[in-house]
């Protein structure tokens, strides 16, 4: 009798058990209170554990305060490119670029960001990827930037025709809408791509910049490295992808610009007007504030901003230049803080906005009359006046200034055209 007793209260068990772990919380309950027992939920039975003194205080020494948070973050150091720097000219104290590059990256003397970088007595300070002022200029004129950033130069484009060629269709349109970053990897043959508006679009540019100044064109102290970096870089890629078009004379600066029938000072000229003057894009430097670790923006040229100008965001910081976004601080300026940081020369990204705009506004500042337009409702508003405006952009750090260079250029499509174009959300 008394084995029958303890097989029926095995087999209790046994069933109890695995309802236990088959059954949700409700039904664990339910089940747990026929039996007459009462069931109740606990986290855990075992506290979880204080760390140790030592590593307590360990933590805390190394808690950097509110707004310091990427003080001691640096970008991948690009030092050891300069072994690869072929020019025998260069060198600095005695060393070649292999010798150059074993020594180690002096962070105790980071570069400002808000002084002339170029006075004498910066000469021993470090950008955040790890060069010298006194090696950025003993380097000279039109480095080897495919080296230095790891980034290599585009393929030419032999047959290239300036006078059909087609804008790629860039459509950055989602089924499900997701607010991400949404990038990808860049295609370095298509940093900077031509396209037969090129001549109409520069002359555009220019005639904003006479009609609106600093609202266009602004670069602050600290970001003269990086602007003549830029310009440089730039004048290479369209050199090495359109050969017929574009050259450069390296002996005497000249930038020679056969769809425009134009030759420039590369040493009289201001670097951001050389690209007004010659590239189609938009382009805005942030630097590094050594203080802080954070990232502002310092210079730029921008002919077709919505709702903002250079001379509205110049000085501010990444939070305060998306404030207006919304659910920017909920959703991502933890994630644009941390890729700015830590973003590394040899990774640049590419990515696309895209809205409806009426007609086709290029420029259009705090004041423009035509953001008006985007409060109203006009039922008479032909469709033809729609367009899908596309903003494709791309993201990169510059080599030797470690600024982060963000370009962009507005496309135009008629909204009409889409429907006979596939894979267009309807």
């Amino acid at each position: 009798m008394a084995s029958l007793y303890l097989s029926i209260l095995g087999i209790t068990f046994v069933i109890i058990t695995v309802s236990y772990f088959a059954l949700n919380e409700k039904q664990r309950a339910l089940l747990f209170s026929r039996f007459g027992l009462n069931f109740q939920r606990r986290p855990s039975w075992t506290p979880p554990r204080s760390p140790s003194p030592a590593k307590r205080e360990l933590s805390e020494k190394y808690t950097l305060p509110p707004g310091q948070e990427y003080k001691d973050t640096f970008p991948p150091c690009r030092r050891p490119a300069l072994a690869e720097i072929a020019d025998s000219r260069f060198s600095v104290g005695g060393k070649s670029g292999k010798g150059l590059s074993e020594l180690p990256y002096n962070t105790d003397k980071p570069l400002p960001d808000d002084r002339n970088v170029l006075a004498p007595e910066y000469k021993k300070y470090s950008t955040p990827t790890g060069f010298t002022v006194e090696e950025i200029k003993a380097l000279g004129n039109f480095p080897d930037y495919a080296t230095l950033s790891g980034v290599p130069l585009p393929k030419p484009c032999t047959d290239f025709n300036i006078n059909t060629a087609m804008a790629r269709p860039y459509r950055p349109i989602r089924w499900a809408y997701h607010q991400t970053m949404s990038y990808k990897k860049l295609e370095p043959d298509w940093w900077l791509e031509l396209d037969k508006t090129y001549s109409s679009r520069i002359k555009q540019r220019q005639d904003l910049y006479t009609a609106h100044g600093s609202e266009i064109l602004q670069s602050l102290p600290g970001s003269e490295i990086a602007c003549k970096e830029l310009m440089e870089m730039c004048l290479q890629f369209l050199c090495s992808r359109y050969p017929a078009h574009f050259s450069i004379d390296a002996r005497n600066l000249l930038f020679h610009n056969n769809i425009l029938n134009t030759t420039t000072n590369l040493k009289e000229m201001d670097p951001l007007e050389v690209l007004l003057n010659n590239v189609p894009e938009d382009f805005a430097i942030v630097l590094r504030n050594p203080e802080t670790g954070y990232y502002s923006f310092r210079a730029g040229v921008v002919c077709s901003s919505l709702g903002w100008s250079v001379a509205s965001k110049i000085g501010m910081d990444l939070k305060d230049i998306h404030k207006p976004i919304p659910d920017y601080k909920e959703k991502m300026e933890f994630s644009m803080d941390r890729f700015f940081a830590k973003l590394p020369t040899d990774k640049p990204i590419q990515r696309g906005s895209w809205g409806l705009e009426i007609d086709e506004p290029l420029f259009m500042p705090p004041s423009h009359p035509h953001l008006l337009l985007r409060n109203t409702q006009d039922p008479s508003l032909p469709l033809s006046r729609t367009n899908l405006r596309v903003d494709w952009q791309t993201l990169r750090r510059l080599p030797l200034s470690g600024a982060v260079v963000f370009n962009f250029k507005c496309l135009f499509t008629p909204v009409a055209s889409f429907a006979e174009e596939a894979y267009i959300p309807v």
